[in-house]
């Protein structure tokens, strides 16, 4: 009888209703978007971080990060090579690296990078360089004189596949060397930034060129599961002699991503609770409106010997009804406005610089997550009830008296 009555009374006025019910679902549209437009940008930031030559965890020597220079270098990578195909997970991937910091020139321009010494086939599966050439070939293993270029370095040294960089950096004996590498192929990352700090040559060109046997910068290791980061972070560290090595997941790499991820659910319920203020006072005005029309109403009830809390429950059920209403259409267009930004996503090139200074990509692609829309759906809902409890309280203090005035 309830669930009949209240379906029937918030239909007196549709006006009205649709008026609270469109608010309702626009709220609800407008969190469930955000929220997925948020993830998708927070996943963009974690990924490009993790990406750009960090993987899930990575090995140094002791005190390669005070001082990231060639005098750090990890001197028995064999060691840790054992450690690591005894421990990791089958599916586990990781790729030894030489990473210096090199001055670039050509005839016209120069500039500060990061020169990275790879081995091609451990790469590409593991980092975004593998994935991205966008023209030219990938290096080859066997390759001593061969680099990769960033698209806009290039376009900044206004040079071309073929030509020749001047590489210059210090050696494994202290020494300033310099040679001359050939352009094999652009990459294009995510950030522009990426694209003018780092060139990569191959291990051997980079042995070659620091005159090094066998020592190595670090070795970055991505694994199948984000869950077993921390676990096998740890079991790593055990494992290998403290004294030499520091192992390090990408929370210790990257810091501040990993203070604002732990902040994005606080900032998440505090703009639900922002949007529904402004809807808990359309819902809490358009509930009393509905009392005050039908004192005489309440007033019969009261009369008929209806209870306090029996008008409270009708009034609640009502409310419930449009929360339901205005939630299920909230969600149905959250979910569809998800769907068709899912395949080409959400284009930041007007604001590229201040999209790169996040560390987020171009372009965003909502996520949405079972998670999110629940939030969204319990903050709404509980909170929607919470404030219709004073137009239905209201309503149960009309008295039959009251109700004859009228």
């Amino acid at each position: 009888m309830y669930f009949q009555l209240a379906w029937r009374n918030i239909w007196r006025n549709s006006r009205r209703t649709i008026v609270i019910i469109t608010a309702v679902a626009i709220g609800v549209w407008s969190m469930v978007f955000l929220s997925a437009f948020s993830r998708g940008m927070l996943n963009s930031m974690l990924e490009n971080g993790k990406s750009v030559l960090v993987g899930d965890i990575q090995i140094h020597h002791k005190n390669y990060r005070e001082d990231p220079s060639i005098d750090k270098s990890m001197e028995r990578p064999d060691v840790i090579r054992v450690v690591l195909e005894n421990s990791l997970p089958q599916d586990a991937l990781w790729a030894e690296r030489i990473k210096v910091s090199a001055f670039v020139s050509n005839a016209r321009h120069s500039s500060g990078v990061t020169l990275v010494g790879i081995d091609p086939k451990q790469e590409e599966r593991i980092s975004f360089v593998g994935r991205s050439i966008i023209k030219g070939t990938f290096l080859e293993e066997s390759d001593k004189r061969g680099v990769l270029v960033g698209k806009a370095l290039l376009d900044k040294f206004d040079t071309k596949i073929g030509k020749k960089l001047i590489l210059m950096t210090r050696d494994k004996n202290g020494k300033v060397v310099s040679k001359a590498f050939r352009i094999r192929g652009i990459y294009r990352a995510e950030m522009e930034s990426t694209e003018k700090s780092y060139l990569f040559i191959t291990m051997s060109g980079a042995r070659n060129l620091l005159n090094m046997q066998t020592g190595i910068s670090e070795i970055s290791i991505v694994l199948p599961d984000e869950e077993m980061v921390d676990a096998f972070g740890e079991m790593l560290q055990e494992k290998l002699d403290t004294r030499l090595y520091s192992v390090e997941t990408w929370k210790d790499l990257l810091p501040m991503l990993e203070a604002y991820l732990g902040m994005f659910n606080s900032f998440m319920y505090i703009w639900y609770v922002v949007v529904f203020i402004a809807m808990g006072f359309g819902i809490v005005n358009t509930s009393l409106m509905a009392v005050f029309e039908r004192v005489r109403e309440f007033g019969l009830l009261r009369a008929l010997g209806m209870k306090p809390w029996w008008v409270i429950r009708s009034v609640l059920t009502e409310s419930i009804f449009i929360l339901m209403v205005g939630i299920l259409t909230g969600n149905a267009l959250g979910m569809i406005s998800v769907f068709l930004m899912k395949e080409n996503g959400i284009n930041l090139a007007m604001f590229g610089k201040g999209a790169e200074f996040f560390g987020m990509s171009r372009i965003i692609y909502p996520v949405l997550t079972l998670n999110d829309v629940m939030s969204v759906n319990y903050v709404i809902f509980f909170l929607g009830v919470f404030v219709s409890f004073y137009p239905a309280i209201r309503a149960a203090q009309i008295t039959p008296v009251e109700a004859m005035r009228e």
